[in-house]
């Protein structure tokens, strides 16, 4: 065997492998979103036909709606307060040197690597502990808390890379020209580090948005769009629910690509 066809087998094996990961991935997100779409009251094939009633019906579902309303309450809260506290965390990781800084890394860093789960199950605990102490329920202020605390070392590291290939010169320059140090972190750092801190919001918004377990476990009675078609789809097969999931996608899809896009231009110099 040559070497020109040992190439070529070599790029079918790792396309193939990469198409073979796309199709396991995107088949059941795809085959959700046709559902939605189905024209019956089940989930069933072949399809009786097509149609937009289940999304009309979606928008006359009061529940619904407040799982929309409660999603985006917790998600945009959520992406606020993990970004700031993100920023923060990674200038400081990659900047500044102090004692104790390995364990403060590796204990930022622990929720990467901590299931869902089982995160969810200790601040359960440790919230119903709290609550039966300060007399308070479980509900959308634990599920923001719980978020936070998850989603905050994911925008750490985003922007630590960015501020890992920050050119400190920048701010030298501006010091020498008369600036002081909160003019120097307005007008200089901040807008270059700005396509990392959008992207890391971003990300936690969409960690907040399309989180169940967390939210199922600390939100009490509270719905979201995760737990209202979890709660759907175990108890029956109605397309509404693979609308709903649809709903929850898109937009998932869109501020990636926004993202994408915004970090294209950032590396073009157009940011």
């Amino acid at each position: 065997m040559n070497h020109r066809v040992e190439a070529r087998l070599v790029e079918i094996i790792l396309y193939g492998s990469v198409a073979a990961v796309l199709v396991f991935f995107y088949l059941p997100i795809f085959t959700l979103i046709a559902f939605s779409f189905h024209e019956g009251r089940y989930l069933i094939l072949p399809f009786d036909g097509f149609s937009l009633d289940w999304y009309a019906a979606l928008l006359d579902n009061a529940n619904a709606r407040v799982a929309l309303v409660n999603s985006t309450v917790i998600g945009l809260i959520s992406m606020v307060a993990s970004t700031i506290f993100g920023t923060l965390a990674g200038i400081v990781a990659v900047r500044y040197r102090f004692p104790g800084k390995k364990p403060f890394l590796g204990l930022s860093a622990a929720p990467l690597i901590f299931p869902q789960l089982l995160l969810g199950i200790v601040l359960l605990l440790w919230f119903s502990v709290l609550g039966r102490w300060l007399d308070f329920n479980n509900g959308v202020t634990t599920a923001i808390i719980g978020h936070v605390v998850y989603i905050t070392p994911f925008a750490m590291v985003i922007v630590a890379v960015q501020v890992f290939n920050f050119d400190a010169t920048l701010e030298d320059a501006a010091r020498d020209c008369g600036a002081g140090d909160w003019e120097v972190y307005r007008y200089v750092t901040i807008p270059l580090l700005w396509p990392g801190i959008f992207s890391a919001a971003i990300f936690a918004f969409l960690l907040s948005w399309g989180n169940f377990y967390l939210t199922y476990s600390l939100a009490g009675s509270t719905r979201t769009l995760p737990t209202f078609v979890f709660s759907g789809i175990a108890t029956g097969s109605s397309p509404l629910y693979p609308a709903m999931a649809t709903v929850v996608f898109i937009p998932g899809i869109l501020l990636v690509m926004l993202a994408d896009a915004l970090r294209r231009r950032a590396a073009r110099g157009g940011v």
